[in-house]
C-alpha cells in the first residue's frame, strides 16, 4: 500500500521558527503571497521524500538565520504501519532518522518517492543538457539504490580526473583514472539508458494526450561517445527484465561490452584534447537528451506552449515510472506552476492529481482551482498563525 503523509513539522528551517501542519489528505493547497514560505514547505517535503532539494540548499541556507540547527519531519502511514522520518541539520551536516533510528539517506531511498514540478522546470527543454541529465538521475536515484551509488562514484572519479588534468599531471596517472572512469561510467550509462527507455514511451504518450496529437514528440538519449557505438548499442534494447516493475537493470553483457569499448576508445581518441582543455570531455557527464517535435529540435523550434507541454509530459512520465517500478504512487509537489500553465495543461495536472497521488500545491491565487476540488482539499493559508 502507498504511504500517505499525515503531518509535516519544520523547526528553524528556512524562514520558519516552527511550523506544524497536520490532518493532511490527498490534496493540500498552500495559499499565500510571495515570500511567505510556500516553497520552503515544499522543499522540506522533498528533502524528506526524494532526499534531495531542487534548490540545492546549503546548511546555512536551510537553517534559519541566527540558529545553529534545524529540523524537518513528517509522519506517514499506509493504514498498517506508521513511519516518522526526520532530517536533522546540525554542525553543518544532514542526518536522517527513521522511527528514532539513525539512517543513511541511501536506506530511505524510494520509501516515499516524490515528483516535483517548479517554474524552473519549464527551462528543462530550452535549458542545458545538465538539467535534463540531473532530472533523469534524481529519478533513477529514487527507484534504484545502485543507480544512486554508481552516480555518486562516477562524480568522484570525474572530479579526480579534472584535478589531474588541471594540474597537468603525468599522462600515466590520467590513464589510470580513465580505467576507473570506463568501469563506473559504463555502468552509469547503462542504468541511464535502461531508465530512459522506460521513461520515453510514457513521455511521448503523455505529450500526445496533452497536445491532442497535433504533433509528434520524440526523445532520445545520446552518449557523448555515440559515434563509436555499433547500431545495436546506439539504439539499445531495454535490459532483460526492464519491463518488470521490481527494478531497473543494466543492459545485457553484449551491450555492456560494447559500451565499455566505445567509452574506452573515445577516451583514447580525445585524450590530447582533454589535456589541452584541462577537463574531462568524454563520459556520462557530457551525454545529451534530445527532445524533438515532428523531427525538429524542440529547444529551438518549439513554441513556449509546446515546450511547457513537453515538461508537463516529462513530469507525468516520472510519476508513471515510479509507480511502475516501486508499485506505489509518488507524492506530487507542485510549486507555483498553475500560474505558468494554461487551462488545458492545468487540466492535465488536475487529472494526474485525481489519479490517486497525494499532492501538495502552492499558489498565490486560489481561483485556479474549482470549488469541487477545493472542497476535497486541505487549504492552508500562509503565513501560519
Amino acid at each position: 500500500m502507498t504511504l500517505r503523509i499525515e503531518s509535516l513539522e519544520l523547526r528553524n528551517f528556512r524562514n520558519y521558527d516552527e511550523a506544524v501542519i497536520d490532518g493532511l489528505g490527498d490534496i493540500t493547497v498552500l495559499v499565500g503571497e510571495n515570500a511567505v514560505g510556500k516553497t520552503n514547505l515544499v522543499e522540506g517535503i522533498q528533502l524528506l521524500t526524494a532526499l534531495a532539494s531542487f534548490r540545492h540548499g546549503t546548511f546555512d541556507q536551510l537553517v534559519r538565520h541566527g540558529e545553529s540547527q534545524g529540523r524537518a519531519a513528517l509522519r506517514a502511514t499506509d493504514g498498517n504501519r506508521q513511519l516518522d522520518i526526520e532530517l536533522l541539520l546540525a554542525g553543518k551536516t544532514r542526518k536522517y532518522r527513521l522511527n528514532n533510528k539513525a539512517k543513511r539517506p541511501l536506506d530511505l531511498k524510494g520509501l516515499i518517492p516524490s515528483v516535483i514540478f517548479t517554474p524552473d522546470d519549464l527551462d528543462l527543454v530550452k535549458g542545458s543538457n545538465t538539467g535534463r541529465r540531473t532530472a533523469l538521475d534524481v529519478l533513477g536515484s529514487q527507484v534504484n539504490k545502485s543507480y544512486y551509488t554508481v552516480r555518486r562514484d562516477y562524480e568522484k572519479v570525474v572530479r579526480h580526473k579534472n584535478r589531474l588534468l588541471k594540474d597537468e599531471a603525468d599522462p600515466t596517472l590520467v590513464e589510470a583514472i580513465d580505467e576507473m572512469l570506463v568501469t563506473v561510467g559504463s555502468q552509469l550509462t547503462m542504468y541511464r539508458i535502461a531508465l530512459f527507455e522506460r521513461l520515453r514511451p510514457h513521455m511521448v504518450g503523455k505529450y500526445r494526450e496533452i497536445s491532442g496529437g497535433r504533433e509528434e514528440m520524440e526523445a532520445r538519449y545520446v552518449p557523448s561517445w555515440e559515434a563509436g557505438l555499433s547500431k545495436e548499442a546506439d539504439e539499445p534494447a531495454p535490459p532483460e527484465g526492464a519491463h518488470e516493475a521490481s527494478s531497473t537493470s543494466a543492459p545485457s553483457s553484449l551491450v555492456r561490452d560494447e559500451v565499455r569499448d566505445a567509452l574506452s576508445r573515445a577516451l583514447h581518441e580525445r585524450a590530447a584534447e582533454e589535456r589541452r582543455r584541462g577537463r574531462a570531455l568524454v563520459g556520462p557527464h557530457s551525454d545529451q537528451i534530445l527532445l524533438t517535435l515532428d523531427g525538429q529540435d524542440a529547444s529551438i523550434y518549439g513554441s513556449q506552449g509546446q515546450q511547457r507541454s513537453i515538461v508537463l509530459a516529462y513530469k507525468l512520465a516520472e510519476a508513471a515510472v515510479i509507480e511502475e517500478i516501486l508499485d506505489q504512487k509518488p507524492v506530487l509537489l507542485l510549486d507555483d506552476v498553475m500560474s505558468e500553465l494554461d487551462g488545458r495543461r492545468r487540466a492535465a495536472l488536475v487529472e494526474a492529481m485525481e489519479g490517486g497521488s497525494q499532492t501538495f500545491i502552492t499558489t498565490a491565487n486560489i481561483d485556479y482551482f474549482d470549488e469541487d476540488m477545493l472542497a476535497r482539499s486541505k487549504v492552508v493559508n500562509l503565513p501560519l498563525a
